[in-house]
């Protein structure tokens, strides 16, 4: 049997703080969350390698690292609320919830759903919660968001999701062609309306697909 408690401490010193991924509030999330219960049981003990995973409805759990990354990017501070396009296995939104006040997190594909969902209530992620719609289109019912992030990658930034964001809120995605130079982008929502936009660094998804995404 997996020291699985051991392969997270690894996981967390190797491949994201040895990275410059060292915020203690990052650190503690990670360390809080047993990834291997967010992928089949065949895969559990490659829970913390520093790859990709495959997951249910042929989708993917994102590298740890990617996972940080996104998250340091956004700056999430206690009682931010969150919405995260592309659940998936729910991995990424059971961490965010660790430091974030509430996350809402929304997945298109309802075998996930009804995974992630049984999830979150057997391992206790009250503050997080999985809903099935067109991501792409944000969830407007519960907007205004401190901060958005995504786990596929869009051509562009979803009007959406600017409408959706508060003042000095951030938004986190990997934008680029599917098959293709993507890019990890950061864009702030500045006090006028404007946006500032950074680009960190080079990425690999699966596609945004929705209304403002790419066919399905």
């Amino acid at each position: 049997m997996a020291n699985f408690a051991k392969l997270r401490e690894e996981m967390v010193q190797r491949q994201i703080a040895a990275r410059g991924l060292d915020d203690p509030k990052l650190l503690a999330a990670f360390r809080a969350v047993p990834r291997e219960q967010f992928v089949g049981a065949e895969y559990a003990a490659y829970a913390y390698q520093d790859s990709p995973l495959p997951i249910e409805s042929g989708q993917t759990i994102s590298q740890p690292y990617i996972v940080a990354l996104t998250i340091d990017a956004a700056e999430i501070k206690a009682g931010d609320k969150v919405l995260e396009v592309g659940a998936g296995s729910g991995y990424a939104a059971a961490v965010i919830g660790r430091i974030a006040g509430e996350v809402i997190a929304i997945e298109r594909h309802d075998q996930l759903v009804g995974i992630a969902r049984q999830r979150m209530e057997r391992l206790g992620y009250a503050n997080v919660r999985v809903v099935e719609g067109d991501g792409t289109l944000g969830w407007p019912e519960e907007a205004p968001f401190d901060v958005i992030v995504a786990a596929a990658s869009g051509s562009h930034v979803p009007q959406s999701w600017i409408d959706q964001l508060k003042p000095g809120g951030r938004i986190v995605m990997p934008i680029g062609e599917p098959q293709s130079l993507q890019y990890l982008v950061k864009v702030t929502k500045q006090p006028n309306g404007s946006l500032k936009r950074e680009e960190l660094c080079p990425v690999r998804f699966v596609p945004l697909i929705g209304a403002e995404g790419f066919p399905g």
